[in-house]
C-alpha cells in the first residue's frame, strides 16, 4: 500500500514512521512538505556558536508517545530532563515561586496559592465549598467557569499565564472540555471545584510513574524531526521538501494529489497540516470537513532568544528555570525561560555564555507581532530589566516567528473535531492529524499522527478482507 503524507511536521513524520513500521513489507510512504525544512515548530538552530532550540524545547514525559518515538528514532541516549524545575510567576512587580498544589493554575486548596493571590482573592476561593453547583452543560470556557467558582483573580494571575504558555490563547475563550478534559469530567461529578482538583491530584499521585515529568534532547528537541525522517528514509520512505500540494481528488483506484512537482497517486492520504491548509485540500472530497476546519482560529507568537556573556551580568546571573507573566500586568513578554539553567547541554557548550528566551504574542495580539525584530528584542530587554534587574546587552539575539502557530480550542471544539473525523472517516484511505484536533503538545501531535496511520492501515486491512 502506498500512502502519501502531506505535511512534514512531527505529526506527519510520526504518521509516516508508523505506516512503515506497522505496514509490512509492501508499505510505501511519500512525505510532501511545502517548506524547505521538516519539523514545523520543532526547530533546532544556533546562536553565538551554541546549539539552541528556536521552537518547542521540551516534551511531556508522563505522556509517552514523543519520548518513545525519540527512542525508536535513535535518540534514547540523548534524552535529558531539565536540570532545574519549578519556575515562577512575575506579577504585581514581584517574582513569586510557582505555587504547588494546583492543576494548570486551578488550586485544590487556597493555601497553595497564598503567595500569589490577595487575601480577598483567597477568601473568594474558600467560598467555593459553600456555593451551589454550577451547571457545565456540554462545555464552558475555562476562564468563565473558574472565575465563577473561584474568582477572576485566580484566572488572571494563575490560570491565564499557565494556559497561555500552551495555547497562546485567551483563557476566557478556551474550552474546558477540550483543553482540560479530566478537570471537565471531575467538575461534573463534584459540586466543589476545589474538591474536583484535589481528587485529580490524589489520583495523579497514586498513578504517577517514576521519572521526570518533562524531557528534552541534547542538542535540542528540534533534532527529533530529523531523526524520525532518517528512520523513515532508512525504512524505504521518500521525503520531499519544497513541494506543496494544491489539490486532492478521490479516484476509482485511490487518491490523486496535485503538487508543485507533479501528480502523485496513492492508495491512501494522511493530511498532517494546519486546519486552513487541510481545509483547502478537503474542499473537493470532503466539503463538510473543509468548512469546519476553515473556521478554526490560530494564535501567532514569537520567540526571542538572547545570549549574554556571564561576565556582563555583573554577578546577577538569573536563577531558576524562568517565569510566566500574567497579561493582566500589562507587560509585553508572556514568559521567560533561562535556557542555560534549564538545560545543562546548553550551559556545557560554552560555560561563559548565558542563553535565555522570551515569548511574545497571544491570541488577538497581532499588532505586537507586527513590530520588527529589533523592537521585540528591545521590549524583551525592558521587561527583563523590570523583572530581574537584567541590564546587560546580549552579544547575540534572534527572533523566531510562528505566524498562525497555535490552533485555538474554543467551546464546541470537541464537537467540531468529531464532525471532521466523521466526514473524513467516511472516505476510505483518508485521515487527518495534527495540533488542530486533540492537543497541541508534542506527545499529542505524535499520538495524532500515529492514530491517523493506524486508521489508514486498519481500513486497508478491512478492504483486503472484503476482497
Amino acid at each position: 500500500m502506498h500512502t502519501i503524507v502531506i505535511g512534514g511536521g512531527i505529526s506527519g513524520l510520526a504518521a509516516a514512521h508508523r505506516l512503515l513500521s506497522r505496514g509490512g513489507p509492501s508499505a510505501r510512504v511519500t512525505v510532501l512538505e511545502a517548506a524547505s525544512r521538516l519539523g514545523g515548530k520543532l526547530y533546532a538552530g544556533e546562536l553565538a556558536g551554541t546549539a539552541v532550540d528556536l521552537g518547542a524545547e521540551s516534551m511531556l514525559a508522563r505522556r509517552p508517545e514523543a519520548v518513545e518515538l525519540a527512542r525508536e528514532a535513535g535518540l534514547g541516549d540523548a534524552l535529558q530532563p531539565p536540570a532545574v524545575a519549578g519556575g515562577a510567576i512575575w506579577t504585581r512587580g514581584t517574582i513569586h515561586p510557582m505555587p504547588r498544589g494546583h492543576l494548570m493554575g486551578v488550586p485544590g486548596d487556597p493555601a497553595a496559592v497564598a503567595d500569589v493571590v490577595s487575601p480577598d482573592g483567597l477568601a473568594r476561593i474558600a467560598e467555593d465549598a459553600h456555593r451551589a453547583p454550577t451547571p457545565l452543560g456540554d462545555d464552558v470556557t475555562i476562564g468563565g467557569y473558574v472565575a465563577e467558582r473561584l474568582g477572576r483573580e485566580v484566572v488572571d494571575r494563575l490560570v491565564e499565564p499557565l494556559l497561555s504558555g500552551v495555547y497562546a490563547g485567551d483563557v476566557y475563550r478556551i474550552s474546558l472540555r477540550a483543553a482540560l478534559p479530566e478537570l471537565f469530567e471531575a467538575a461534573r461529578r463534584e459540586p466543589s471545584l476545589l474538591a474536583a482538583v484535589r481528587g485529580l491530584q490524589e489520583r495523579a499521585a497514586a498513578l504517577a510513574p517514576s521519572g521526570p515529568v518533562f524531557q528534552g534532547i541534547v542538542g535540542g528537541v528540534g533534532r527529533l524531526p530529523g531523526a524520525v525522517a532518517d528512520a523513515v528514509r532508512a525504512a524505504g520512505g521518500r521525503i520531499a521538501t519544497g513541494v506543496s500540494a494544491s489539490e486532492l481528488r478521490r479516484t476509482p483506484e485511490g487518491w490523486e494529489v496535485t503538487a508543485s512537482d507533479g501528480t502523485h497517486r496513492a492508495d491512501a492520504v494522511v493530511l498532517a497540516l494546519p486546519a486552513p491548509a487541510a481545509a483547502r485540500l478537503l474542499s473537493g472530497p470532503a466539503p463538510g470537513a473543509a468548512g469546519e476546519l476553515a473556521a478554526v482560529e490560530y494564535a501567532s507568537m514569537a520567540l526571542c532568544t538572547l545570549a549574554f556573556r556571564r561576565a556582563d551580568l555583573g554577578g546577577r546571573v538569573p536563577q531558576g528555570s524562568g517565569f510566566l507573566v500574567p497579561p493582566v500586568d500589562g507587560h509585553t513578554i508572556k514568559a521567560a525561560t533561562f535556557a542555560s539553567n534549564k538545560w545543562s547541554w546548553i550551559a556545557e557548550q560554552d560555560p561563559e555564555l548565558f542563553v535565555l528566551r522570551t515569548s511574545v504574542g497571544r491570541y488577538g495580539e497581532d499588532a505586537v507581532l507586527e513590530r520588527d525584530d529589533a523592537d521585540l528584542i528591545t521590549a524583551s530587554l525592558h521587561d527583563l530589566r523590570e523583572a530581574i534587574g537584567l541590564t546587560a546587552r546580549p552579544v547575540a539575539s534572534t527572533v523566531t516567528r510562528w505566524a498562525g502557530g497555535l490552533p485555538q480550542y474554543p467551546v464546541g471544539h470537541v464537537e467540531r473535531v468529531a464532525r471532521v473525523q466523521d466526514a473524513v472517516g467516511g472516505l476510505p484511505g483518508l485521515a487527518v492529524c495534527g495540533a488542530a484536533y486533540d492537543g497541541v503538545g508534542i506527545p499529542a501531535c505524535v499520538g495524532s499522527g500515529q492514530r491517523a496511520a493506524d486508521r489508514t492501515l486498519e481500513q486497508a486491512a478491512a478492504g483486503q478482507g472484503r476482497q
